[in-house]
């Protein structure tokens, strides 16, 4: 088996990519495994020299990299040398927050022979890389959901090794990244097995059966996403799987803000819902307005001469083409407004606005669902409580926002939402992902596997962690920073309070 790379502009062949064999796979695999005490045991210092130098090379090889990327995903200018540059400065930040120690959470409990009821021996918990990480890349963020994207460098700022399933959508430019990555980690003196790159579903799968495997991470569909944590969860020794999937990003229009602000409104949300084709995990997908809302009327004349946008490949089009068919096929939804018709060569995808009522959600939620793809759906609400009943009824999304009128009181809107998404946002669009110690890129099911984690951020290391406890053990035994001493002044809990200080036995 092998993967074929197109142009999705003109589906011209690139080139093709043999699928892992065997004892490639085998031998990926292995080294990863003999890897993992050697980076377990490296310093996060160390540890984040082996990053930076990735991104420093990824960096020096952007014009290459970008138009590889180009020709295999049509994302273009400025797009692409954009997100390679986040990618290497989230590489950079990671390891950053990796050296100061704090995802490891440093905790020591000195002895206490007069505690009670009993005598409290000396405690002191660390976390640790879980292990190897099996990462299924995205299709849509070539660079920073990639090979060497947040999921691989959240796992070796853990201190895990690494093993990436390239994207189908773009396997000549996994290839390419991968061996930078390899070549720069070799120059450092890294174990070979800190990162392996595998094509093909079956290796995938696989890999993700083999005990040499610790934990799964992945973004795509709700259904490859579903399946995966279901391999990993039915293995003998079951493993994590932190899975990114589906998400509608509902956003809720008020009354008032539709009324102070409609050609806003319209402006922000055709900018938002079109980024990147439609083709953003947190495109708004699912807009609640008030029945008599000037809002879609205007979107509706700003998309009505724009080009169809090419999407990543006819796959993920035909995808998005067969749910907007299903969408209109029921009586009670209307087309409002459409772009040009997409070209028939390649994988264009003309732009499409629908509409519903509330009423008609109500009774039927399965008109509730993710078309990855440049399309958004109306839903028109008359009351409230009408409102708050959508709400109700909607499922776990990364994202909920709130657009409100002047001074307007949203708060329980906002509670709402928050039940219900990872991130909520006020008076903004979802578009767009931070790399932050406070961003959550996350949510409930079906939006992820795992509504406690993020995967985009500080946060998004501790996925790969677990934790351990060395009890009365003397610090020649001890991680370097639970021992008395604390040279590199990492934050540290000891004896309840944070502090910098030496502990004392």
């Amino acid at each position: 088996m092998s993967t074929v790379s197109h142009n999705p502009r003109d589906d011209s062949v690139l080139g093709t990519v043999p699928d892992t064999g065997p004892e490639e796979l085998a031998a990926i695999l292995a080294a990863a495994a003999a890897a993992g005490p050697v980076l377990a045991a490296t310093t996060a210092t160390r540890r984040g020299e082996w990053i930076r130098a990735v991104a420093d090379a990824l960096d020096a090889n952007t014009e290459a990299l970008v138009d590889l990327a180009d020709q295999e995903t049509a994302l273009g200018r400025p797009r692409l040398p954009s997100e390679l540059a986040r990618t290497t400065g989230q590489l950079r930040y990671l390891a950053a927050y990796a050296e100061s120690g704090a995802p490891f959470e440093p905790t020591i409990d000195t002895a206490d022979p007069a505690a009670s009821p009993t005598p409290r021996p000396d405690l002191r918990s660390i976390r640790t890389g879980i292990g190897v990480v099996l990462v299924f890349t995205a299709s849509n963020f070539p660079f920073a959901f990639g090979v060497a994207g947040g999921d691989t460098a959240s796992a070796w700022a853990a201190g895990c090794p690494v093993i990436v399933k390239a994207h189908p959508a773009h396997p000549l430019l996994s290839d390419a990244i991968a061996e930078i990555i390899r070549d720069t980690l070799a120059q450092r003196g890294a174990p070979s097995g800190m990162f392996g790159l595998l094509h093909g579903v079956d290796p995938a799968v696989s890999a993700l059966r083999s005990p040499a495997v610790a934990a799964g991470a992945f973004t795509g569909s709700e259904t490859g996403g579903r399946a995966l944590h279901d391999i990993a969860a039915g293995r003998e020794r079951p493993i994590p799987f932190f899975a990114e999937m589906g998400s509608v990003n509902p956003v809720v229009i008020t009354e008032s803000a539709s009324t102070e602000r409609p050609a806003a409104l319209a402006q922000g949300l055709c900018e938002s819902f079109l980024l990147g084709a439609g083709q953003f995990c947190t495109k708004p997908g699912l807009i609640m307005v008030p029945g008599d809302s000037a809002v879609p009327r205007l979107l509706t004349a700003l998309v009505a001469d724009r080009p169809a946008p090419t999407m990543l490949d006819k796959s993920i089009r035909d995808r998005h083409r067969t749910g907007i068919t299903r969408l209109l096929s029921r009586p009670a939804v209307d087309v409002v407004g459409t772009g040009l018709a997409a070209h028939p060569t390649g994988a264009g995808e003309q732009i499409s606005i629908a509409s519903v009522a509330a009423r008609e959600v109500l009774a039927a939620p399965e008109l509730i669902e993710e078309r990855f793809g440049p399309s958004t759906l109306f839903v028109s609400y008359e009351s409230p409580t009408e409102l708050r009943m959508l709400l109700d009824l909607l499922p776990g999304s990364l994202t909920g926002a709130v657009q409100r009128g002047a001074g307007e009181d949203v708060r329980d809107l906002v509670g709402a939402l928050a039940v219900r998404a990872g991130r909520v946002l006020v008076d903004d669009w979802p578009t767009g992902v931070a790399v932050t110690c406070a961003q959550v890129h996350g949510g409930p099911y079906p939006a992820t596997t795992d509504a406690r984690h993020t995967a985009v951020g500080a946060g998004a290391i501790s996925r790969f962690l677990r934790p351990v406890a060395y009890q009365n053990a003397p610090d020649d035994v001890l991680p370097e920073w639970l021992r008395d001493v604390n040279p590199d002044g990492v934050l540290r809990r000891v004896n309840g309070a944070l502090t910098v200080e030496e502990a004392k036995r």
